[in-house]
């Protein structure tokens, strides 16, 4: 009996370990696909025409779709199978990553890259609900740490793969990349993993869904349309009305419901409502970022777009360097003191990095850039550590959902606040004295677009102005950034349970449990 134990076993471990690469698979390409359309932007800006409200859509579509979807889309996986929910969600993301390599229009790129979130929505809790069945707790640990290394890993290998791409082929071609990678996780997940499900899990709630899906849509495109439209235009007045309305109801609901999709109640829970508010910020501050550093790279420092990937990658080292420093420093010093310092270290990045002129040059660059990416890894990697600890057992997995959603929100809205700032300040900047006004108009769309004005035009003093314009815009983000992160500092300092109280709580887990179902 023990023998064929045994060799049941060795057969479940070949498989396990093949299924895990699977799914290292998959969350690789999600995590490089999060950063490879940054480095494509300037060069859609200039194929297909798009404005900086467009471009700021080609990476909230994907984003707010993500965020809207991925709590109803892990229940879904529980209900009716996590295997065959995960293999329809890599299905999503292929198709939609054929639609994004073939479409010739900015619209249908954003529809394509909307239709790419469901699938990311799929993929991400369902990847890791079914280890669990594939690995015993003994293992979990090290199969958790493979794929999170896997999704962190894809991050800087974006700007470099779509960078290399760039170069050789057409713009296209960063979406195209994901079609082999998806159908190599749709073959591995049927031939490899087992069909898991639970049937208790609640329901999922269809209204919740679409006030999720709505509230966070009108909100995002209140905030890119705000500086085209103006503030006090009333669109825009009436989309922000819709937008808080929309998402009081979806709170209002999720609070008096039985089996809630979104667990307002976990926020009762101090250690985890401001821990994941810092990790929030951070990804903020971090998608923000992201897209207002490689126009800057290619076009005012006029790299291409290997180059420009190359050159995030002091960020990215940063950010893993950190990342993996970061739990012997906790243990030494305690999570709340490292949260601080990491968001200490952010701000004082973002202050250094808008003192940046457009005589700087990258070495200047570079510096904040690797510091940057150090006050990332010492904030928000203790700061989900932190949120997950104080969780009771059975609430792992709702806290998991909701920090994720969160943290998804964060980044959507850190994209359109601070892209729409980036713009106001850019278009209010540029010097286009003399130009016709289509001219003037469309060099105000972007710096991409103004340096393809100034090159139709021969003018040298327009791509100076652009130049000039963008810089001083990208300053006046990283000063809003710097700001936001001491101010996050200083209220993690206060608020954060210390460390003892850490401790306890992560010693004790259930005894949270009984008081929270009582505010149900």
């Amino acid at each position: 009996m023990a023998t064929v134990t045994q060799a049941d076993e060795t057969r479940r471990d070949a498989r396990r370990w093949w299924a895990l690469g699977a799914l290292v698979a998959s969350m690789l390409t999600l995590g490089f696909d999060m950063t490879i359309l940054n480095v494509a932007l300037p060069t859609m800006a200039s194929e297909l025409g798009a404005t900086t409200g467009q471009q700021q859509w080609l990476a909230d579509a994907y984003v707010v779709v993500f965020a809207a979807l991925m709590l109803p889309a892990g229940l879904l996986g529980d209900r009716f199978g996590r295997r065959r929910m995960l293999i329809a969600g890599l299905g999503v993301f292929l198709v939609g990553s054929l639609v994004g390599a073939l479409a010739t229009d900015v619209s249908w790129v954003v529809a394509a890259r909307a239709f790419m979130g469901i699938g990311g929505a799929l993929i991400t809790p369902l990847a890791l609900s079914v280890l669990p069945s594939l690995f015993g707790p003994d293992e979990r640990t090290k199969a958790v740490g493979i794929i999170s290394a896997a999704s962190a890993l894809g991050m800087p290998l974006g700007p470099i793969i779509g960078g290399w791409l760039l170069d050789h082929f057409w713009w296209g071609s960063v979406f195209l990349v994901n079609v082999p990678m998806a159908a190599l996780g749709i073959a591995a997940c049927v031939l490899l993993l087992p069909e898991t499900a639970d049937p208790s899990s609640p329901e999922v709630d269809a209204l919740s869904t679409a006030l999720t899906a709505t509230g966070l849509g009108a909100l995002i495109y209140a905030i890119i349309e705000a500086p085209s439209r103006g503030w006090t235009d009333p669109l825009v007045l009436a989309v922000f009305g819709a937008a808080t309305v929309l998402i009081t109801a979806l709170v209002v609901r999720e609070r008096k419901v039985e089996r809630p999709m979104l667990d307002m109640t976990l926020l009762a829970h101090r250690g985890f409502l401001f821990n994941t508010l810092a990790a929030t910020l951070v990804m903020f501050v971090l998608s923000g970022l992201l897209f207002v550093l490689p126009p800057y790279l290619q076009a005012v420092l006029g790299n291409d777009a290997l180059g420009t990937g190359v050159r995030l990658l002091p960020m990215m080292g940063g950010l893993m360097v950190a990342a993996r420093g970061a739990q012997p420093v906790v243990a030494r010093f305690g999570p709340r003191a490292v949260v601080s310092a990491g968001l200490v270290v952010l701000a004082f990045a973002a202050l250094l990095g808008s003192r940046t002129t457009v005589d700087s040059g990258y070495g200047f660059t570079a510096l904040w850039l690797a510091i940057t990416g150090f006050g990332f890894g010492f904030s928000v990697v203790p700061a989900m550590d932190g949120a997950l600890g104080t969780l009771p057992g059975d609430r792992a997995g709702s806290g998991s959902g909701l920090l994720m959603t969160l943290r998804q929100v964060g980044a959507a809205i850190g994209i359109a606040l601070l892209g729409s700032l980036l713009a106001g300040t850019f278009r209010d900047r540029l010097d286009v004295t003399g130009l016709p006004a289509k001219a003037a108009d469309a060099a105000g769309d972007s710096v991409v677009a103004a340096h393809i004005v100034a090159g139709k035009a021969h003018s040298a003093h327009l791509a100076a102005s652009a130049n000039g314009a963008y810089v001083h815009g990208m300053g006046v983000v990283l000063l809003v950034c710097g700001i936001a992160a001491l101010v996050a500092a200083l209220l993690a300092g206060a608020l954060l349970p210390g460390t003892r109280a850490a401790e306890a709580a992560k010693g004790t887990p259930d005894m949270a449990a009984p008081a929270a179902d009582a505010r149900q």
